[in-house]
C-alpha cells in the first residue's frame, strides 16, 4: 500500500481556534472524537440493528434518493468502462427500506453497493440534528451519507466540508488542489456524481495511462476514521472516500462556497464553465495573456488593485450592495442571451 502523508489531528479544538485557525489555513486536519456525545454514534457502536432502530424513530416516511452498483462494480460508484455513462442505478426509495436492505446485506459474500448520499437530514429525519448537534455549526443543516461497502472516486467540493463518520469506518485519501493536473480530471459536466471526478482509481492506478498520477500520490494525505471522529476538508481538495464496513454512515457539513444559502450566482464552477467557452478558441499565447489579467483582477499574486485605486471607481474589485450584484447579473446575464 502507498504510504501517503498523514493528516494532524486535534482531540480537543475549540470552534473559535477551528474557524480562526484552521479554516482560514486551508490545510486538512482530523479531529478525533468529535462526536463522540452524539446518541447517534453510540447506537451505531452497540450494533447495526440499534443503528437502525435508532434512525427509524426520526424517519417521517418520505422517499429519497439511492444508489444501487452491482458486484462487477467492484464496490465504486463510477462510470461505465468506456466512460459513457455511469456503473450505477439510482432512484427514489423509503428510508426504512433501505436500511433493511441494508441489514439483510451484510451476511451476503456477493452483493451489491448501495448507498444513500448527501440528503438533507430534516428532509426525511426531522429531530435527528437537535439530539446529535454541533457547536461548531449551530445553525447550518448537515447532510446524511449511508450505505455498506463503497467507494466514492476521487474529486473535489466546492465548499469547505467537515464530514463526521457516525457508523462504521472509512479511508480518505486527500490531494490538494496544485495536483488537479495530475489527477487527471474527467468532464466538468458529465459526472458521476455532479463533481468532477479524477479518472485514476487510486487503488489500482494505470501508469501507463496516467503516468502523472505518480507526482500526484507522493503529495497525498490519508486518514481512517472511528464512528465519532471528523475530517475538515478544504474547498477544492480532492478526496477519495471508501466505506471500509458492511453499515456505515457519515454526516457532513457545507458552509460556505457553492453551498452556501446565500452563495451568488453564478457560482465559481459556474464561472470555470463560462470563461472556458469564451476561451475556448484562443491560442495558446492568448490564453497566457489572459491568465496575467486573471492573476492581476482576481488572484491578487503581487499587487491588490484596491491598493492603488479610490473607493468609488472600483466597482466590481470592492464591496458590492445586493442592488449591485443584481445589476452586475443582469447584465452578463443579457450579454450571455445574446
Amino acid at each position: 500500500m502507498t504510504a501517503y502523508k498523514v493528516i494532524p489531528e486535534y482531540s480537543t479544538l475549540s470552534a473559535e481556534q477551528f474557524f480562526n485557525e484552521v479554516v482560514p489555513s486551508q490545510k486538512p486536519i482530523v479531529l478525533r472524537g468529535f462526536a463522540k456525545s452524539w446518541p447517534f454514534v453510540a447506537s451505531a457502536k452497540q450494533s447495526s440493528n440499534d443503528f437502525v432502530a435508532y434512525l427509524n424513530q426520526f424517519y417521517n416516511g418520505k422517499k429519497t434518493t439511492m444508489m444501487v452498483a452491482p458486484p462487477s462494480a467492484n464496490k465504486r460508484f463510477y462510470y461505465n468502462e468506456a466512460i459513457t455513462d455511469i456503473n450505477y442505478l439510482s432512484g427514489e426509495e423509503r428510508l426504512d427500506l433501505f436500511l433493511g436492505r441494508l441489514i439483510e446485506l451484510i451476511d451476503r459474500d456477493v452483493y451489491p453497493a448501495i448507498s444513500m448520499q448527501g440528503t438533507p437530514i430534516n428532509e426525511i429525519l426531522p429531530g435527528l440534528v437537535a439530539e446529535n448537534c454541533s457547536d461548531f455549526f449551530p445553525e447550518i443543516e448537515p447532510r446524511i451519507w449511508i450505505g455498506n461497502e463503497g467507494i466514492v472516486n476521487t474529486h473535489y467540493d466546492g465548499s469547505d466540508n467537515l464530514a463526521c463518520v457516525v457508523a462504521g469506518h472509512r479511508r480518505f485519501t486527500l490531494f490538494p488542489p496544485e495536483q488537479t493536473c495530475h489527477l487527471y480530471p474527467g468532464s466538468l459536466n458529465f459526472t458521476p456524481a455532479g463533481a468532477p471526478t479524477s479518472l485514476v482509481n487510486i487503488n489500482k492506478p494505470d501508469f501507463e495511462r496516467y503516468p502523472l498520477f505518480k507526482l500526484a500520490q507522493s503529495e497525498a494525505y490519508s486518514a481512517e476514521l472511528e464512528p465519532g471522529d471528523a475530517i475538515f476538508i478544504p474547498m477544492l481538495w480532492w478526496h477519495n472516500v471508501e466505506s471500509l464496513a458492511k453499515v456505515n454512515a457519515l454526516m457532513n457539513y457545507w458552509w460556505n462556497g457553492s453551498s452556501e444559502p446565500n452563495s451568488v450566482s453564478p457560482s465559481a464552477i459556474d464561472s470555470l464553465n463560462i470563461a472556458m467557452l469564451a476561451m475556448r478558441n484562443l491560442t495558446k499565447k492568448q490564453r497566457d495573456a489572459w491568465r496575467c489579467m486573471f492573476d492581476h483582477y482576481l488572484f491578487h499574486q503581487e499587487i491588490d488593485p484596491r491598493s492603488y485605486i479610490p473607493d468609488h471607481p472600483q466597482h466590481i474589485l470592492g464591496d458590492l450592495s445586493v442592488e449591485d450584484v443584481r445589476m452586475i447579473k443582469d447584465f452578463f446575464a443579457e450579454k450571455l442571451r445574446k
